[in-house]
């Protein structure tokens, strides 16, 4: 499956919007949720289709819609923002919600919440984070979503770095992952480098002062 980096223009030129410390609240709110549906769409490039026949103003013609259902998994709380954009391109898709914070001194994940919508195993699962930094989070949401039964999933992010994509990679190797940049690496405190900060304090104004 492996991990594709989404190069396009536009998601260049929103991506140093969202890495920019000058950025205001709203403006990063803007690029995050542009960015999550030029993402969105190439995540979901290789959807499964089946035909179906409509009629023109004019005459029946051939078409096609998606065979099976879609549901948005974001990792509590920076996927949420990611998952409210996917929700407008996707405006059936049920979404569920994966509670996750991270252990400052061993930058493991530590759960405390999961709502899956039912029947996961017929569904394409697309997990939203925007970052995937160290890979332990994004593991570990793969980890939850596989033993509910989710089969055909997902993981869609805005950054990531080397050592989170290998992380992922090794664990669940038949997940893909979607990014939009792989920066340099790690910080001592599990930051990725450049980065964009911590997404969840920007995209919800609680970064301090």
């Amino acid at each position: 499956m492996g991990c594709h980096v989404v190069d396009h223009p536009l998601i260049r030129e929103k991506l140093t919007t969202l890495r920019d410390a000058r950025t205001p609240l709203r403006g990063f709110r803007a690029a995050l949720h542009e960015l999550s549906l030029l993402i969105g769409y190439e995540a979901l490039r290789t959807l499964g289709e089946e035909p179906l026949a409509v009629t023109t103003p004019l005459r029946e013609c051939a078409g096609s819609r998606v065979r099976d259902p879609i549901y948005l998994m974001p990792i509590l709380r920076a996927g949420l923002g990611m998952a409210e954009a996917l929700a407008e391109l996707l405006p059936d898709a049920p979404v569920g919600h994966i509670g996750m914070f991270r252990d400052e001194v061993t930058l493991e994940p530590q759960p405390y919440y999961l709502r899956v919508p039912p029947d996961v195993a017929r569904a394409n699962v697309v997990c939203v984070d925007p970052m995937l930094a160290t890979g332990n989070s994004a593991v570990s949401a793969i980890d939850q979503l596989k033993k509910c039964g989710a089969q055909r999933l997902r993981l869609v992010c805005i950054v990531g770095c080397p050592e989170g994509v290998a992380r992922m990679t090794a664990a669940h190797p038949d997940v893909p992952i979607f990014l939009a940049a792989i920066d340099d690496g790690l910080n001592e405190r599990g930051y990725i480098v450049p980065g964009l900060g911590d997404a969840g304090d920007r995209y919800y104004g609680t970064a301090p002062a």
